[in-house]
């Protein structure tokens, strides 16, 4: 596959596959992606024209099921103060461990956050890239503090190999 990037980042994240390891394969037919890169990865596998064997879905970012009012009210905490909002997200995100992540941060955009929270994961894009015959997996936190960990595997149940980690958060 002659793609530039197999691998995705989350949200205020950069480079940080690593943190991934014993979950991630790694070849040109494998694409990845954390949170939302999670996101930017099920579009690049869906999109690409060449073979895409595997797509590895790490905590997608999935927040279909929750309301319009909460989606607004993060975006305006982000807007109000991203400094502060950033700090209690990663803190979210990688309880309930105390891994430090600070390597791997980079500020993320409004923008950004705005698309991972209205992001919707559309049933019939991941049935046509199954049709393809391209595995999905997906990798769930059962203490996960930033999505329903439960709606996620419900929903994706159908389309993917899910792997439900039990006292792993977001982060795995």
């Amino acid at each position: 596959m002659k793609t530039s990037k197999n691998y995705f980042s989350g949200f205020c994240f950069y480079e940080e596959s690593e943190l991934f390891d014993e979950y991630i394969i790694r070849n040109d037919f494998t694409i990845s992606g954390f949170s939302y890169g999670a996101i930017k990865a099920f579009e690049e596998a869906l999109n690409i024209q060449n073979r895409v064997d595997k797509l590895q879905l790490f905590s997608p970012a999935f927040f279909q099921n929750f309301d319009e009012k909460f989606k607004r009210t993060q975006l305006m905490y982000f807007k109000k103060d991203a400094n502060s909002y950033v700090q209690t997200f990663l803190d979210n995100v990688i309880y309930p461990s105390n891994k430090d992540i600070s390597k791997y941060f980079k500020l993320g955009t409004i923008e950004e956050l705005e698309e991972l929270l209205t992001y919707v994961w559309d049933e019939e894009k991941l049935q046509k890239l199954v049709d393809r015959g391209t595995i999905v997996e997906v990798y769930l936190g059962a203490d996960d503090k930033i999505i329903d960990s439960l709606k996620v595997k419900e929903f994706f149940q159908k389309f993917a190999t899910i792997y439900y980690i039990k006292e792993k958060g977001h982060l795995l």
